[in-house]
Order: C-alpha cells, then structure tokens, then sequence
C-alpha cells in the first residue's frame, strides 16, 4: 500500500512509508479448556492472517465490505485455522470499504423489522456448520442463544443481523481499511515471459484527506453491493431536492428532512416492494400525525413466493444448473422466478397493512379522507419542486381504464418529503473496471457499438484475453452483479457462505 497525494496535479507523487504493524499469530494450548475454546475469537487470532507491508504485492484485494466479502473473508480464516502453514507464509489481502465504519442497510434498519430469510443461511452455516462463525455461534459467543430460542424463529431482526455482520467484519478488522473508496482498477505490470498482464493497481481515495492509496494485488474481487437506482424522470428533482430520499437513506436522514415527529407531514413513498411496505409501515408509526401515501403503478401489493419448492432456486447447487442453461432458457427461468424476490412484499406484512388499513376506516369519522392511503394504478413520470419547497410528483394515473371513476388522468400531488423505494444497481464496477476494457476479448465492429459487457466465467471469473492478461498469475472476480448468468439469488444473501468457499479456492487454491 502506497499514499499519494491527490491536491496538488502540479506535484510529483512520492511514496510515504507506513510503518509495519507487528503480526501476531496464537494457538490454543493442550490445556485450553472447551469454553476458552469456543470464546469469541481474539484480535490476536484474527491475525492468523497477516498484515501486508507497505508496497507488498498483494494475493487479492476485495472492493468493499459487505456480506458477500465477509463470506470470502470468513472463508478464508476458517481455512487458515485448519492450515499448517506459518503465519507470514499466508496469503497477504486487503478489504477496502468506502464507509468509515461497518454498516450494512444502515437507511433500512426499521425497528421490528426482520431478515426474510433464515438465519441458516448466514455467511458461513452452509459452508460449514462446525465454523466459528455461523449466526447460532455469534449468539453463543454473545450469552444469547438460550433467549434467543425462546423467540422460536428462524428469522432474527434485521437490526441483530447487522451486529452478526459486524461481528464477523471485527474479526479481521486488522486488514480492513475503512474510508477509502476505489476510483480505479489498471494493469500494473506484463509479466516478464509474455506480454500479458500478471498484476493490477488498485487506486483509491481516501474519503477524509483525499490522498490516494495504492494496492499492487495479483487478484482484484469486487463485492461492493448496490447503488441507488433511481428512474431517469425523477434523477435530476433527487439530486436537487433535499427533501426528497432514495429508501437506502431513510432511517439515517429522515429526521433531518422531518425534524417533528408530531407534525402533519405529507409523505410519499415510491415502490411497491418489500423496502416500500416497510418504510409505508414505519412512517405511521414514527409520525403517527402525518399522512402516508403508498404509490405504486399495478392494484396492489403482491406476495412474495417463499414456498418451499420454489425456494430452491436458490440452492447453490442451482447456480451450476442456471449457468449451464441456453441463454434464452436462462431468461424465461428468471421471469418466471421473478415472484421470489422482485417488487414483491412478505405475506405477513401485506396482511398487517391491510390490517392496519381496515382499521383506519373502522375508527375514522363516515366520509373522511383517509389518514393513510394506497394509489394504485399511478406512474410517477416527473419531480419537481413547489414554491414552498414542497416536493410535486407528476402522475400517470391509470385508475379510469379499471375502474369507474373520474379520476383526473394526470395528477401533480405535493409532498413534504418523498422516499424513492426504486431499488438498486449492481453496476459499481463499470466505472473502476474503464481502465481494464482494453483487455477483454476483441469485439466486431458492430458490437463494439454497445456497451462494453463484463462476461464472466461459472466461477464468477472475469473472461480476459488470453494473451493478454496470464490467467496463472492475475484475474479479477465479480460478486452481486451475474444476475444474467448465475441466477436471482446473485446478488442476495442466500449462497453467500457457499460462494465465499468457492471464491476462497479460485482466487488463492489450496493455502
């Protein structure tokens, strides 16, 4: 790792040494009783994984620290707690993760809010029940587990799952650097009996200081989770209004865009998923005097499919079957599939806000408008600002072609905050990968048209040129983003522990 300084063009870059961080690796003794044996694991044993020097030639840097790369990084101690191999001999890696801290979902961690699925499917259970770091584990190291089987769930709160991820991001928290945020990836050097590339820098920028740091690393992983998707009609009034908030950001900013819990707040929230529902629940809750409007484009909620059979589409071993498929068999499977995951909410939470919604007529005076409402049939198509400051939403509002009603058929409906519950983008690696196109294999003129497609291998394996990057020696990986190629649970929670033991022997083999 080296810092440059990115404030001054004029200026040559000059290395600046960092001091090496001593490395300290334990082993338990014969006389280690079995609760010391199965205490929470100390700093000292996380650096069974040692510290790279300053400028060391890394074995892989992973780009960011979310679940997917704590599937790798707990992989890869589990492996090196079975390895013979001393300590300094041990593959030297880099987590780099932009936030200054561990979060995962910080805007959506509601209060009562639970994990859709099992705790079962943590990062490490399905690749090996016996790791020191499944979720039963975590509950045990923390004096939890009696209690937490008194709950008689599968399905902790979202809230306990990110301190189970934190925990596990803590445990090799030594070769983690946290408020660095990569700004590209470059061939580093040929190797010296061919002309291919056997390495690659790493470049990124330190989010306080704004200097530069650079990792040479034979391997890059890029595990950096979604981006905000906003529609393109409504991208321009996001970015300028503040008042106006994609549903990543809503637990961490709403209080600053509606400082008084107690006012009449006007609040829309955009979306018919499982993200949508919640905030559409929270908000009645949180402002229990402002009024809550769920718009969505069909006539209602639909119910996410979590039926047995179907969910075994996201068994790992499916993942081999949906690679090997003909492409166009590929898609009809995901369309088909869609209901496990896509603009779909939990059955209990559709019956709590119709719930919810029944008693608000039960309770409310005959002929009032009511508090807390569903549009249906809308399509947002535009976002404005009001001269008051107010958010306007420009509607297609479809309701006349299903029902009979005189419903306008546009409607421009004001808002003091709106939360954009649009989904993600799994596209974080198009910009840090520019440097790289050049290595992919040669396109025909036509396509070269398009936009550049990062293909990658069942092993989730960027396909370079052969001749011009030495697959021996280099590649680079993709996590979260082969929804195409490797199915809908790509980029979800459910084969994280499995994949992170597949990413551990492609990228290092047998340690």
């Amino acid at each position: 790792m080296v810092r440059l300084s990115l404030r001054d063009s004029n200026d040559s870059p000059v290395p600046v040494p960092v001091p090496e961080l001593p490395v300290k690796a334990t082993a338990p003794t014969d006389q280690s009783s079995q609760s010391q044996l199965n205490a929470p694991r100390s700093t000292d044993w996380a650096r069974e994984l040692p510290i790279p020097r300053p400028g060391e030639l890394h074995d892989f840097v992973c780009v960011g620290v979310g679940p997917a790369a704590l599937g790798i990084g707990t992989a890869l101690q589990d492996a090196c707690e079975k390895s013979t191999t001393p300590v300094q001999y041990r593959p030297k890696v880099a987590f780099i993760e932009r936030e200054t801290d561990f979060h995962w979902h910080a805007g959506m961690q509601l209060p009562g809010v639970k994990m859709q699925i099992s705790f079962i499917k943590d990062v490490a259970t399905q690749r090996d029940p016996r790791s020191h770091f499944t979720f039963l584990n975590y509950l045990f190291t923390k004096g939890r587990l009696n209690k937490y089987s008194n709950l008689n769930t599968f399905r902790p709160s979202r809230i306990e799952y990110q301190d189970y991820l934190k925990w596990c991001a803590d445990s090799f928290r030594h070769i983690i650097h946290y408020g660095q945020e990569v700004v590209e990836v470059t061939p580093s050097q040929q190797s010296s009996k061919s002309e291919s590339v056997d390495s690659f820098l790493v470049t990124c920028r330190d989010v306080k200081t704004g200097d530069a740091i650079c990792y040479h690393t034979r391997n890059v992983i890029v595990a950096a989770g979604g981006c905000p998707s906003v529609p393109p009609a409504l991208a321009k009034g996001y970015a300028a209004q503040g008042n106006v908030l994609h549903s990543s950001q809503f637990q961490t900013s709403i209080s600053r865009v509606l400082p008084d819990p107690t006012s009449k707040y006007r609040i829309a929230i955009v979306g018919a998923g499982q993200s949508g529902a919640e905030i559409f629940t929270s908000v009645q809750t949180a402002f229990p005097n402002a009024q809550a409007s769920l718009i969505i484009r069909g006539s209602a909620l639909r119910p996410l499919d979590g039926s047995p059979f179907v969910n075994e589409i996201f068994d790992p071993e499916q993942v081999t079957n949906m690679y090997r498929r003909e492409k166009s068999v590929r898609e009809a499977s995901q369309n088909a599939d869609k209901a496990t995951d896509r603009g779909v909410v939990n059955m209990d939470l559709i019956e709590r806000i119709y719930e919810n919604m029944y008693n608000q007529t039960l309770l409310s005076p005959p002929g009032a408008p009511p508090q807390h409402r569903i549009l249906r049939y809308r399509n947002v198509v535009g976002l404005e600002s009001s001269p008051s400051g107010a958010a306007v939403l420009i509607c297609e509002n479809s309701t006349a072609l299903y029902e009979e009603c005189d419903e306008p058929h546009n409607e421009r409906l004001e808002f003091d905050a709106v939360v954009l519950a649009t989904g993600y983008a799994y596209n974080s690696h198009l910009k840090m990968f520019k440097p790289l196109e050049h290595l992919l294999p040669q396109t025909n003129s036509n396509e070269r048209k398009k936009p550049v497609e990062w293909n990658v291998a069942e092993d989730y394996r960027v396909i370079f040129d052969p001749d011009k990057v030495d697959k021996s020696q280099a590649g680079v990986w993709l996590q979260g983003c082969n929804e195409k190629t490797h199915g809908l649970g790509d980029s979800l929670l459910s084969n994280l522990a499995t994949r992170g033991g597949e990413m551990v022997a492609s990228t290092l083999g047998e340690l």
